[in-house]
């Protein structure tokens, strides 16, 4: 099997060890290179073109919210997933919009992460092996963990890593959101978005806010149900 090429973009040099180690105990997985500083990154990002970048947020020189944003703009074609001990809302938000598969805030377990890199390499494996999708089968292919988790306390159609991904964005929102615009922002479908959302007001979680334009139908909004 192809082994998954990794830029560890990190600065601490103890942290930078134990996270090379972490990612070289999972099968399919291979530490390419090593970055201290998002402007070393950027550039073995180029030189290497790794299929997955594990990256900090707090680094000199550049650091990771500018260099996920940089990634962007040069359309470089890399997956990121995001570790790091910033768990602001603002700084997550920031880096989930320019397209995080994942986030880790440290500290974190072994297990964390590899189900992280678990989840992402049953992705590239799909993903190589099929010409074309339907929305459903991409929807599934890009939200759905590797590993089991305990989700038969869902719907059928419903897992749990999107679950959590809707619940920990609704969560950083200041306003009512509409199943488009959560779908949007999480790369889903709207009618996915709106199946989580509708069971997330049904428990309680969140509740239904319907706002009235000037013309037309109303629409249906979703904000965290706050006691």
């Amino acid at each position: 099997m192809t082994q998954i090429k990794v830029l560890l973009i990190e600065d601490d040099p103890m942290v930078q060890e134990v996270n090379k180690e972490f990612i070289k105990s999972v099968p399919g997985f291979q530490v390419a290179a090593v970055a201290g500083n998002g402007e070393q990154g950027i550039q073995l990002i180029k030189e290497i073109r790794p299929d997955l970048v594990v990256l900090d947020v707090y680094m000199p020189k550049k650091d990771g919210v500018k260099t996920l944003q940089d990634i962007r703009k040069q359309k470089m074609k890399v997956d990121v997933i995001v570790i790091s001990a910033a768990k602001d809302k603002e700084t997550i938000g920031v880096m989930l919009q320019n397209g995080a598969r994942d986030y880790i805030i440290k500290p974190f377990k072994f297990e964390r992460m590899k189900e992280s890199l678990e989840s992402y390499k049953a992705f590239k494996s799909k993903i190589r092996t099929a010409a074309e999708f339907s929305q459903e089968m991409l929807d599934d292919i890009i939200r759905k963990p590797a590993v089991k988790l305990e989700d038969t306390w869902l719907p059928k159609g419903l897992n749990v890593h999107t679950m959590n991904e809707i619940k920990a964005y609704m969560g950083l929102q200041e306003g009512a959101q509409s199943a488009e615009e959560v779908a949007n922002a999480l790369g889903i479908a709207r009618v996915t978005a709106r199946r989580y959302l509708d069971f997330l007001v049904k428990e309680g979680q969140l509740k239904l806010d319907m706002q009235y334009g000037g013309v037309g139908r109303p629409v249906n909004k979703y904000i965290v149900h706050s006691d």
